[in-house]
């Protein structure tokens, strides 16, 4: 008598819990439509096979690089680990987290989150954390990135956060309650829509131009890190033309990357060599590059990755081809898709409209 009476305790336990645990799901952002960004985090853990490249950053990463170009023209097998305002302390803790799956040859980062020094908005975190697997990685990128009104345990158990949102329920949040449909190339979000840039807005004067120490000494782990695991770690700047990239941050980067034998590009200084037009291969003035600028960016880094660090050509492995097969035919027709709908409309209506004042 007294063992049923313990079953059923624990049955209603469980009941209980896995009421919760559903409720959670349904209530929490499910990014499918508009901020699709919220979803790439979370993306990676759907992978199968590893990757000799990890990019690691924010909208310069997963706007301006094509994994499924580097795969068809090089053999290069990569994934972009971004997210919408990537700073660099979640971009370390990115790293840690793809280090407990995998050991790739190369990680990329782009420079660009060296400008902040503290945590910037609830909503940007939320874009990179929320998609973030549960473990000791992810409760340190939560503490070091939270704003000073938040709450971890708003974090570890979201239901607290989003139990509002039941109002806001669309069919959407039911449909995608234990998946997504898929949204991205092994990261990469593209875009073929085309705005040219027609003003390059200059930088404002700034009290001071040095990086913060909070910054800097997570570069300094970031390398620490690959150095540990045998990694190579190559930065980058793309080449968006806002935010402005002032030339004693240029200094910066490039005095830290002799400092520690890394391998510097910014690709503001390459765009003859790149052939990126910014009359044709941005879909936002150039603040990010469309599906044009982003495969002559991936075209232009192939040979550079493959040289520099010595990356074999994969393409005659059956494994992975049978893997990088559907997502080429997925990423062909995304584009043959986006590229009708941009010929019918004059604009992707579909996407929505991304983060405000996202860099």
């Amino acid at each position: 008598m007294k063992r049923l009476k313990v079953m059923k305790a624990l049955l209603a336990v469980c009941l209980v819990l896995g009421s919760l645990f559903l409720l959670q799901q349904l209530v929490m952002p499910k990014y499918v439509r508009g901020i699709v960004e919220g979803s790439l985090v979370a993306s990676y853990y759907e992978e199968t096979t590893p990757h000799d490249v990890i990019f690691i950053g924010d909208c310069e990463v997963y706007e301006c690089f094509s994994p499924v170009t580097l795969w068809n023209e090089h053999g290069i097998t990569s994934f972009i680990r971004g997210s919408a305002q990537q700073l660099i302390w979640q971009s370390y803790y990115l790293l840690e987290d793809t280090l407990a799956t995998e050991k790739p040859a190369v990680v990329i980062f782009n420079v660009l989150a060296l400008k902040y020094d503290e945590p910037q908005k609830e909503a940007y975190n939320r874009l990179t954390l929320d998609g973030m697997r549960l473990s000791r990685t992810k409760l340190e990128a939560i503490r070091a990135s939270m704003m000073p009104d938040e709450k971890l345990i708003d974090y570890l158990v979201p239901l607290f956060r989003y139990h509002a949102r039941w109002s806001e329920l669309t069919w959407d949040d039911v449909r995608y309650l234990f998946g997504k449909k898929p949204l991205f190339h092994n990261g990469y979000y593209m875009r073929v829509d085309v705005r040219p840039v027609t003003t390059v807005p200059e930088g404002k004067k700034l009290p001071d131009y040095s990086f913060g120490d909070n910054a800097m000494a997570y570069l300094d782990k970031m390398t620490a890190l690959c150095k540990e695991n045998d990694i190579e770690l190559m930065l980058i700047k793309a080449p968006s033309v806002y935010p402005y990239w002032y030339p004693e941050w240029e200094e910066q980067v490039e005095d830290y990357a002799s400092e520690h034998g890394l391998v510097y590009l910014n690709f503001l200084e390459h765009q003859d060599e790149t052939g990126i037009d910014y009359s044709t291969d941005t879909y936002d003035t150039g603040l990010h590059m469309n599906l044009s600028g982003a495969e002559k960016l991936s075209r232009y880094l192939g040979p550079i990755l493959r040289d520099t660090y010595v990356l074999p050509d994969r393409r005659d492995d059956p494994e992975l081809s049978e893997v990088w097969a559907p997502k080429t035919a997925f990423y062909e027709q995304m584009k043959a898709d986006q590229l009708a709908e941009l010929e019918q409309f004059g604009y992707l209506k579909s996407l929505g409209a991304r983060p405000p004042d996202q860099p």
